[in-house]
C-alpha cells in the first residue's frame, strides 16, 4: 500500500461539511486528529450540523464551523486561512430542478471558481482534492462503448452532456474542466480529483439531498415495483469515496483524476440485493422492464424518461477501470449488498421510507 503521512500539524478545510460523502470524510479526518474547519451555509443550524459537532466530540481531531456560500466570492477566506489542505466537495446532487443553469451548473462552476480563486490568495494551502465525478467521465452509457476497449478510464471526458441533456453531468465536467485549468495555470498547489460512481451507504445525518437516497427509496416504496429498466452503472460505498479523498489528500505522489467505482451493478441487481434482506416486506422489483415498454411510456410517467435518455442509456454495457485507485490510493473497495442494505435500512428507520 502506497505510505500515507497523516501531517497533523495545520488545519484542513473541507466545503460542504454537511454533506453526504463530506459527513464521512469529515469523521475520518477527526479520528486522525486533524483540526477540521467545516464550511457549512448556516453553522449555527444545528438540525444540519449537529451530527458533526457530536462526531467532534468522541474523537481526537477538533471541529470549527465557518459561514459559506458557493456564490458568494472570498465568502471562504476565513474558513481557509492556515490551512494546508482543502477538500472541496461542496456541489449539488439532485434531480429537484426547475433551472439547470441556477441549480446545478452555477453552483457547481462558480462555486470551484470561488473556491479555488482563495486558493490563490491563501499562501498555506499545498494541496487541493476536488470531489467530482464518473459524470464528468462519460454522460450518457452509450458513450463506454466509444472508449478504447468498451472501458472507462481517467483519460476520457464527457463530451455529450448539455444544459438540456443530463445537466448534472454537465455540471460536473465544467466544474472539474474549470479546476484543472486554474490549477494549471499556477506551480504553488496541487490538484488531485476523485471521480467516484453513485455513492451509496448510509449517512451520518438523518436526512440527506443526494440523488442516490431518492433511487434507493424509489426501490422499496412501489414506484418501482412492476419493475425496473435495464441500466448498468457503477456504484461504490460512501465510506470508500471518503477513505479516497483522504488518501488522495496525504499520499504525497497521488496525482491526477481517480476513477472510484467497486464494480458494476443494474437496478435489478440492486434490488436482488435488497430482497436478501428484506425479503417480502417491501414492494421490491423483481424484474427488468423491456426497452420498447419504456420507449414508449417511459416519458409520461416522468420527464427525466426522455426518449433521448431512454436510447442512450437503457440496455447498454457499463464499465470502468478502478485500478488506479487501488494502485495508487491503496483503496480496498466493500461490499455493495451491505451498503445497500445499510442505506435502505436508514431510511426505514427514519421514516423516510413508507410503502405507497
Amino acid at each position: 500500500m502506497p505510505q500515507v503521512n497523516y501531517d497533523t500539524s495545520t488545519p484542513v478545510l473541507v466545503t460542504g461539511a454537511t454533506g453526504y460523502v463530506a459527513g464521512w470524510l469529515v469523521k475520518r479526518l477527526l479520528e486522525e486528529g486533524f483540526t477540521v474547519h467545516g464550511a457549512v451555509r448556516d453553522p449555527d443550524d444545528p438540525a444540519r450540523t449537529g451530527h458533526l459537532t457530536a462526531l467532534a466530540a468522541q474523537s481526537p481531531g477538533t471541529l470549527k464551523l465557518f459561514r459559506a456560500d458557493l456564490l458568494q466570492e472570498g465568502s471562504y477566506g476565513p474558513a481557509m486561512e492556515g490551512c494546508g489542505v482543502v477538500f472541496h466537495t461542496a456541489s449539488p446532487f439532485t434531480s429537484k430542478i426547475t433551472d439547470p443553469q441556477r441549480d446545478l451548473v452555477d453552483p457547481a462552476l462558480k462555486g470551484t471558481r470561488n473556491v479555488l480563486a482563495t486558493v490563490d490568495a491563501t499562501p498555506s494551502v499545498r494541496r487541493v482534492v476536488l470531489t467530482s465525478s464518473c459524470a464528468a467521465i462519460y454522460g450518457d452509457t452509450v458513450d463506454v462503448a466509444e472508449a478504447p476497449g468498451g472501458v472507462l478510464t481517467e483519460k476520457q471526458w464527457n463530451t455529450t452532456s448539455s444544459i438540456g441533456h443530463q445537466a448534472y453531468s454537465y455540471s460536473k465536467t465544467v466544474a472539474e474542466r474549470a479546476a484543472w485549468e486554474m490549477a494549471q495555470a499556477q506551480s504553488r498547489w496541487k490538484l488531485v480529483v476523485i471521480n467516484p460512481s453513485l455513492v451509496i451507504g448510509p449517512a451520518l445525518s438523518e436526512t440527506q439531498t443526494s440523488e442516490s437516497f431518492a433511487l434507493i427509496r424509489q426501490l422499496g416504496d412501489g414506484t418501482l415495483k412492476t419493475g425496473v429498466p435495464h441500466v448498468e452503472l457503477g456504484a461504490v460505498d460512501v465510506r470508500d469515496v471518503a477513505e479516497a479523498h483522504m488518501r488522495a489528500a496525504f499520499i504525497e505522489a497521488a496525482e491526477g483524476r481517480h476513477i472510484t467505482s467497486a464494480r458494476t451493478v443494474s437496478f435489478l441487481e440492486l434490488a436482488m440485493m435488497l430482497r436478501e434482506k428484506f425479503g417480502d416486506e417491501w414492494p421490491l422489483p423483481r424484474r427488468q422492464v423491456p426497452k420498447w415498454l419504456i420507449w414508449l411510456v417511459g416519458p409520461m410517467i416522468n420527464k427525466a424518461f426522455t426518449r433521448r435518455m431512454i436510447a442512450r442509456n437503457m440496455g447498454l454495457a457499463w464499465q470502468a477501470d478502478n485500478s488506479k485507485s487501488k494502485t495508487e490510493l491503496g483503496l480496498e473497495y466493500r461490499p455493495l449488498d451491505i451498503a445497500v442494505q445499510e442505506m435502505f435500512q436508514q431510511l426505514i428507520d427514519t421514516g423516510q421510507l413508507r410503502r405507497k
